[in-house]
C-alpha cells in the first residue's frame, strides 16, 4: 500500500503538487507556482510538506508555471533527482523557468527601489541560479511509451492537449500485497476540436484512481467563436482609435490567440502593422510551437502548406527590447497588443494596462482562467479601480472576457475524457479548481454509470490506499 498527499491547487488553479509515496519512495507529480492574492501566494513561501532531499523523483505534466514554478525552490532547498517531462515540454519548462528566476529577482529589485513592499528588504522566492539548477535535471520521456522512472515505478504520457508537450500521467507500482495499480493524473485537460496542438487522448491503463482537474467543471465552453468575437472587438474599438490590449500566457494561449488574428488578416479584416506580440518568452515559445511539426494538428498543417503559418516571425511585429515595448507607449494609431502575463500578474501587459485602462477608448480582452485574487479577475469581475505599482489605477477601458479560447476542458470535455477511459476509477479526487466548480462536477461524475462520488482534498491532506 502507499499514500498520496495533496501538496496544492486543492481549491483554488493555481499550486498544482501532489506527492505519492511507496515506503522510502516518493515521487511528486508537479510543482507549481501559487499565482494570485498576497495571502495565496504567501503559500509559495511555506515549508514543503516533505523534505525535498528525500524526493526520488519529479514527474511534470507540462510547462505552465502553476505546476512547474516552484522547482527551483525545490532544488535550492536540496532535491536533486530526475525531473522528468514529455520530449515536447523540455523547451518549454527551460524557457519558463528561466524567466521565471530573472522575474523573482527583478521583482524583489523593484519593490526595493518602489519601496511598495511590505518587507524592509525584499528578497526573491529564488534566484535565476536556482532556475538553472533545475533545468539541468529535466529528463525527457516520449509519448504513449512505459517507462521505468524508478526502480519498480513506471510511468507513461498521454497527450492532454492543453499546451505543447502537456500530458496526462499513468503512475503505476506493487503495493505490498504485490498487486500492481494505476494512478492517472490528468493534468490540465485541453480542449477537443480547437487548432494548432492535437486533442486529448485518455490514459490507456484502468485507473486504480484517478486525480482529475475541474477548472471549469462548472462551465460550458460552447456557442462562442473566437474569431467572430476578436473581429466585433477590434473594428468596435478600431472604429474609435483605440487600443485592444490581450494579457496572454505566453506557452499556448498566445498562439491560439495569433492564429485567430492571423485568420484576420487573411480575412482583409486586420492590418499585420497594427498587431504587436510583446513578450520575449512568448516569441521563444512561439518559436518553439513552430519547430514542432509532429505535435501540429491537420488545422495548422494545412496553413502551413499554404504558407500561411501564423506563428511565422515575420507574421507580425514582435517585441523583443524592453524600448520597443515603451515606444508602443507613444503609438496613437490603433493597435492590438498581445503580452503577458495572461492574469495580468506581471509581465509588459502590466506596464500596458497601466497606461491603457484609464481611457474609455481602449479595451482589454481576457482569453484565460483568472484566478481568484488576481488583478484579471478583479478587472473582469468590474472593478473600478486597480492597484499596479503602488497606485490606484482607474479603470475606464471596456474589459471583456473570451471564454472560448480557454485552454481548459470545460464540463461536457471534461466528462467526454472521463466516459474516454477504460474503466471508471475505484476512487476520483478533484483538485485545480476552485470550490464552487468542482462541487459540480463532484455532482455531475457522481451520475456517470460506475463512477462514485469523487473526494474533494484539502491542502495537505494525506490519504492511504
Amino acid at each position: 500500500m502507499g499514500e498520496v498527499t495533496f501538496c496544492g491547487a486543492c481549491g483554488s488553479v493555481t499550486g498544482s503538487s501532489t506527492l505519492l509515496r511507496w515506503g522510502d519512495t516518493r515521487l511528486l507529480i508537479d510543482c507549481g507556482l501559487y499565482q494570485g492574492d498576497d495571502e495565496l501566494e504567501q503559500h509559495n513561501w511555506r515549508q514543503f510538506v516533505f523534505e525535498p532531499h528525500e524526493l526520488s523523483a519529479v514527474l511534470l505534466t507540462h510547462a505552465h508555471l502553476d505546476h512547474t514554478g516552484l522547482l527551483p525552490r525545490l532544488v535550492a532547498e536540496g532535491f536533486d533527482g530526475p525531473i522528468y517531462c514529455s520530449k515536447a515540454s523540455r523547451g518549454l519548462v527551460s524557457l519558463i523557468l528561466q524567466d521565471a528566476g530573472k522575474i523573482q529577482e527583478e521583482q524583489a529589485r523593484y519593490a526595493r527601489k518602489r519601496g511598495y513592499s511590505r518587507h524592509a528588504e525584499p528578497k526573491p522566492l529564488y534566484t535565476a541560479k536556482d532556475s538553472r539548477a533545475a533545468i539541468k535535471l529535466l529528463q525527457r520521456l516520449a509519448f504513449d511509451q512505459e517507462h521505468e522512472i524508478l526502480p519498480g515505478i513506471r510511468a507513461r504520457l498521454r497527450r492532454a492537449g492543453h499546451l505543447l508537450g502537456a500530458a496526462s500521467l499513468e503512475v503505476s507500482a506493487k503495493g505490498s500485497d504485490g498487486e500492481r495499480r494505476t494512478w492517472c493524473f490528468s493534468g490540465d485537460v485541453g480542449r477537443y476540436d480547437v487548432p494548432i496542438v492535437k486533442d486529448p487522448e485518455p490514459p490507456l491503463a484502468e485507473p486504480a484512481a484517478l486525480v482529475l482537474e475541474s477548472t471549469y467543471g462548472d462551465r460550458d465552453h460552447r456557442g462562442t467563436d473566437p474569431e467572430a468575437a476578436f473581429r466585433a472587438l477590434i473594428a468596435r474599438v478600431f472604429e474609435r482609435r483605440g487600443t485592444v490590449i490581450i494579457p496572454a500566457f505566453a506557452l499556448g494561449r498566445t498562439q491560439e490567440v495569433l492564429y485567430h488574428l492571423s485568420a484576420l488578416v487573411d480575412d482583409g479584416l486586420l492590418d499585420p502593422s497594427a498587431v504587436f506580440l510583446d513578450s520575449p518568452m512568448a516569441i521563444k515559445a512561439t518559436d518553439i510551437y513552430k519547430q514542432a511539426e509532429s505535435e501540429h494538428d491537420e488545422d495548422l498543417r494545412e496553413l502551413v502548406e499554404q504558407h500561411l503559418n501564423p506563428l511565422s516571425p515575420d507574421r507580425f511585429n514582435r517585441c523583443r527590447k524592453v524600448d520597443e515595448s515603451k515606444r508602443l507607449n507613444s503609438r496613437r494609431e490603433p493597435a492590438v497588443i498581445v503580452a503577458s502575463s495572461g492574469m495580468a500578474t506581471g509581465g509588459r501587459v502590466v506596464h500596458h494596462l497601466k497606461r491603457r485602462l484609464g481611457d474609455e477608448r481602449n479595451a482589454v480582452v481576457f482569453v484565460g482562467y483568472q484566478a481568484g485574487g488576481t488583478r484579471g479577475r478583479a478587472l473582469t469581475e468590474g472593478v473600478r479601480t486597480v492597484a499596479i505599482h503602488g497606485e490606484r489605477i482607474p479603470v475606464r477601458a471596456e474589459i471583456s472576457s473570451l471564454h472560448g479560447l480557454s485552454a481548459h476542458a470545460d464540463q461536457d470535455e471534461l466528462l467526454r475524457w472521463c466516459r474516454d477511459l477504460p474503466a471508471p476509477p475505484s476512487r476520483t479526487f478533484l483538485n485545480h479548481g476552485e470550490d464552487p466548480a468542482r462541487k459540480v462536477l463532484a455532482a455531475t461524475l457522481a451520475e456517470e454509470p460506475g463512477w462514485s462520488r469523487p473526494h474533494l482534498p484539502w491542502t495537505r491532506e494525506t490519504v492511504s490506499w
